[in-house]
């Protein structure tokens, strides 16, 4: 029996390879966070059974962006660290990581806060903390219309937390070394951490604060640490390792990891990941749909990682159209909520009644408009400031189209 190893990847040391795929991935993404919020909205979850549960459960879309910017954001680190390159400079990547963020959010902030009704009794120090992100911290509910802002909350925390968490997976300075062993211990130590925090930290110090704990970044590092062991892997596997390109090979069948996704998506839709209402589950119910949740966001990002842009994956998710809804998905996911109380004002239906694919047909329409629009008039402009803040030595070129929900959705 001869055993074929699977083709190393290629990679350029200078200039970080592109991933074509993995912009139309974030598209999916957001519009599974979009589909859910509608159904929730609509009351299909509580009136379709099996199939209302799996409604609820595609908000395992914004997984898909915590593992998209766990891979994009540390494999330059990862690459630098094993060629020996000196490492990215933090202050250029917090630079562009801003300009990437803020204009889209603020402008969707502003728009919540000053024309939804809801939000009309809030005062001073609410606008405050709702610009700077702040909302999970210190407010049990977020201000309407930007209920879904608590997963780009948790991605900044990501963004702010990566150098250091780098510095610890790669050490100091350029030492031409990558240690496998360091990194997956520090993945290791981040999956402890999400273990504990569903277990007993988040119930811990939720009892100290007003913040929602549930929404903090402990509750997610699994996701984070899954797309920065791809990008470990991937890393590896350009470098020739054998055992490397083994575990990437899986990702040259998109169709057996996304059924395998989808499997595990039906999985979350049982009583073992925990209610579909709004009814807080057991500390087991909330760890397993993260773990859950972990395994479908890897499943689906994988082929996107090595897809071969002659198949029939790669020339699906590397299609123009799907590509440019993956490079203005951060403005769908940020806007679609405002969007969303827009229609059901205009319509005069109301929420749990409305019907729900009309409402989802008109939400995905206005979403779409206002994502093209938030790309053309706040995206592309804002990171054309980024030579403002030049690096400072060299290194990789990393595309920053959103992963999160946002996360660079």
């Amino acid at each position: 029996m001869t055993t074929v190893a699977a083709a190393p990847v290629e990679l350029d040391t200078h200039v970080a390879p592109r991933f074509p795929a993995l912009d139309a991935l974030r598209a999916v993404g957001a519009l599974a966070v979009l589909t859910t919020h509608v159904a929730f909205w609509s009351g299909d979850y509580g009136q379709h059974g099996f199939w209302g549960t799996l409604l609820s459960r595609l908000d395992a879309g914004v997984a898909v962006f915590f593992v998209l910017s766990g891979f994009l954001l540390s494999r330059p680190y990862l690459a630098r660290a094993a060629t020996g390159l000196p490492r990215p400079s933090t202050r250029s990547y917090l630079w562009r990581r801003l300009l990437r963020i803020a204009p889209v959010y603020v402008v969707t902030a502003v728009l919540a806060l000053a024309l939804l009704r809801e939000n009309d009794g809030l005062g001073v120090g609410d606008w405050v903390s709702t610009l700077f992100l702040a909302n999970t911290f210190v407010d049990p509910l977020p201000p309407a219309g930007l209920t879904h802002m608590w997963s780009l909350a948790v991605e900044v925390c990501f963004y702010l937390l990566l150098p250091l968490l780098m510095l610890v997976a790669t050490g100091r300075g350029a030492s031409g070394r990558l240690s496998p062993a360091r990194v997956v211990a520090l993945l290791v130590l981040m999956a402890a951490v999400t273990v504990w925090w569903h277990l007993d930290g988040g119930d811990r110090v939720g009892d100290r604060v007003d913040g929602a704990t549930g929404q903090w970044l402990p509750g997610y590092l699994t996701w984070f640490a899954a797309g920065i062991g791809l990008a470990l892997v991937h890393v590896l596997a350009t470098r020739g390792g054998a055992t490397a390109c083994r575990l990437l090979a899986p990702g040259r069948q998109a169709g057996a990891c996304w059924a395998l996704a989808g499997g595990l998506l039906l999985v979350s839709a049982t009583p073992l990941a925990g209610p579909t209402l709004l009814v807080a589950p057991t500390t087991a119910e909330s760890l397993t749909k993260n773990l859950l949740y972990t395994a479908i966001g890897v499943l689906l990002v994988l082929p996107g990682v090595v897809a071969d842009e002659r198949s029939g994956f790669g020339r699906t998710f590397g299609h123009p159209v799907a590509r440019r809804l993956g490079l203005t998905s951060y403005s769908l996911f940020a806007l679609h909520l405002p969007v969303l109380h827009l229609v059901m004002w205009v319509t005069g239906w109301r929420i749990f009644t409305a019907p729900g694919l009309p409402l989802w047909l008109l939400v995905l329409a206005g979403s779409l408009v206002a994502a093209e629009l938030g790309y053309r008039l706040l995206e592309v402009p804002a990171m054309r400031l980024k030579r403002l803040v030049p690096r400072t030595r060299p290194e990789p070129t990393v595309d920053t189209a959103a992963t999160s929900v946002t996360t660079d959705r």
